[in-house]
């Protein structure tokens, strides 16, 4: 609930939004190439980031309001277990510093723009890539939809739009503002746009969150009696599950789903339309490496974000509030214990750290629709001046799917459908990965190990009660065979490779036709030095 609007934090806010509205727009002139109707200008930045624009990118990609929001609101509801964000993103990048400069290489190569279009070029399978490419859409749309629940949870404790007996247009209006804009510079400067606005986002994010966590507990009484305080709201028991509800540290019967939920985020984390879009988006095999080893910087900043939600324990926030919504738990700390000013400063973090995930993620799902449904089964000889056109277009319209989605629908059917996304983005690692390292994977394997993961995953998270929602409640269920509760995802995932692996055995020894591989192995290696792909603009030099 509002309680007037702040006015100083407000106009700090918007003074900020208007910042990188004109960097948005002037970015569509940064590096541009003399044609910028190509999807690779557009929806690649003319693939000439080097690796600083690379590492703001994939950071203001990767870090996004929603985590800014839900990462301590985790921990403020329940502890130790919110801190999972933190080893996977540790696990990730060694992870992906094995297979994304071989698939930056052989995009590089063939030109291709999307996952799916790698997974069209090496197994020549349409259906396959299709199930890529509608996979990755279908799980990126309610990561774009979280984006909004961010700017909300800001716009409500700055007290605009969301006061009570305000009908739905005036309640709404600031929110409609924000993503108009967004969609306008997006529309006009493509990927050009949000690296640009990364570098206020993420200067922003690093300042907000070392000021908190400094100055924060000086106002707590510091971090013994802020940690005192949260254990001692977590040894409460739960009046319904006659459970402790919380845990500073996490117990023998929740280990299995604490590790198995980090492993399964950190190989799901690079399969995102969004954070390939970041990588394909370098201008060198180098850049792509480099910031693998450099962006576990940003794993420090999670760290220190999970603590916000000790501190908003230690601060009262929502303390005697039935029914509180954890969600608001980061705003409202700072709307009481910071100066109004700062407050805007860091309610700007939010908001801007809301607007750069969600252009790259529209961006990339145009992408996906415009290279792998478009142009592969409505208009194959679409030029690529068309395929620009078409995906801009898209990007409007995903966009504004997202707005509806979140204004229509109820908040919580839009963080059930994105713990399901990262479920269901999951199952194209096995086409995805492994076919950078091998060909022995057969086709149509892979695509009845897809299917087999994305039933059983869908399924089983069905099938997960909450006390906010009947279906898709969670993401951690009983793993069959060894009876641990663990992600859901990750149990889909083996089952995914199971089948995948029987089924090219059997293929394989009835003679099935495997598809052309139009990729050769120097292509998995192949460094910025060599010859371009022949449709592809001359990308400008890297400032």
């Amino acid at each position: 609930m509002t309680h007037g609007v702040n006015t100083v934090a407000l106009v700090v806010f918007v003074l900020f939004f208007l910042l990188v509205t004109v960097l948005g727009f002037v970015a569509s002139r940064w590096r541009r190439a003399d044609n910028g109707l190509h999807l690779d200008e557009w929806g690649l930045g003319g693939r000439s980031f080097g690796t600083w624009v690379t590492w703001f990118l994939l950071g203001g990609d990767l870090y996004t309001a929603y985590t800014f929001i839900a990462v301590p609101a985790a921990v403020y509801g329940a502890g130790a277990a919110g801190f999972f964000a933190v080893p996977y993103t540790i696990i990730a990048y060694p992870l992906v510093f094995l297979f994304l400069p071989r698939l930056w290489s052989v995009a590089r190569v063939h030109g291709y723009v999307t996952p799916a279009d790698f997974v069209r070029g090496r197994y020549g399978s349409r259906a396959l890539s299709l199930a890529v490419a509608l996979t990755g859409i279908l799980a990126t749309m309610p990561y774009i939809a979280l984006q909004l629940v961010g700017i909300q949870a800001v716009l409500d404790t700055l007290g605009v739009g969301g006061g009570a007996g305000a009908n739905w247009f005036v309640k709404d209006l600031p929110l409609f503002i924000a993503f108009a804009v967004l969609a306008a510079y997006t529309y006009s400067s493509g990927l050009r746009a949000p690296a640009l606005i990364a570098f206020v986002k993420d200067a922003l994010v690093y300042i907000v969150i070392i000021v908190a966590v400094i100055y924060l507990p000086m106002r707590l009484g510091g971090y013994g009696h802020i940690f005192d305080t949260a254990a001692k709201k977590f040894s409460a028991v739960n009046p319904t599950t006659h459970q402790p509800v919380g845990a500073l540290t996490s117990g023998p019967k929740a280990q299995w789903a604490y590790a198995t939920l980090a492993l399964g985020s950190a190989m799901a984390l690079f399969m995102y339309p969004h954070t390939v879009t970041g990588v394909l988006a370098a201008k060198s095999r180098t850049t792509v490496r480099r910031n693998m080893a450099i962006l576990p910087a940003y794993s420090l900043m999670l760290g220190l974000l999970a603590l916000l939600g000790f501190l908003a324990i230690a601060a009262g926030v929502g303390k005697g509030v039935k029914g509180y919504n954890p969600q608001l738990a980061v705003p409202q700390l700072f709307a009481s214990l910071f100066p109004d000013w700062f407050t805007g400063v860091a309610f700007a973090a939010i908001g801007i750290g809301a607007l750069v995930p969600a252009a790259i993620m529209s961006i990339a799902a145009a992408n996906l629709f415009t290279r792998n449904v478009y142009k592969e089964f409505i208009r194959p000889a679409a030029t690529p001046e068309q395929e620009t056109k078409v995906a801009k277009l898209v990007s409007l319209l995903v966009k504004v799917g997202a707005l509806v989605f979140v204004l229509g629908m109820d908040k919580q059917l839009a963080i059930n459908l994105q713990l399901l996304g990262g479920i269901w983005i999951l199952q194209t690692f096995v086409s995805i990965v492994a076919g950078l390292f091998t060909r022995w994977f057969h086709r149509w394997a892979l695509l009845a190990g897809w299917a087999v993961g994305m039933v059983y995953g869908t399924w089983k998270a069905y099938g997960i009660a909450s006390p906010a929602t009947r279906h898709f409640g969670g993401s951690s269920a009983v793993i069959p065979g060894i009876g641990e509760i663990g992600y859901i995802g990750l149990t889909a995932f083996l089952l995914n490779l199971a089948v995948s692996a029987a089924l090219t055995l059997v293929l394989r020894a009835g003679g099935s036709p495997e598809g052309v591989d139009e990729t050769a192995p120097a292509d998995y290696s192949a460094e910025s030095g060599d010859p371009e792909p022949a449709d592809a603009p001359q990308p400008v030099a890297a400032q």
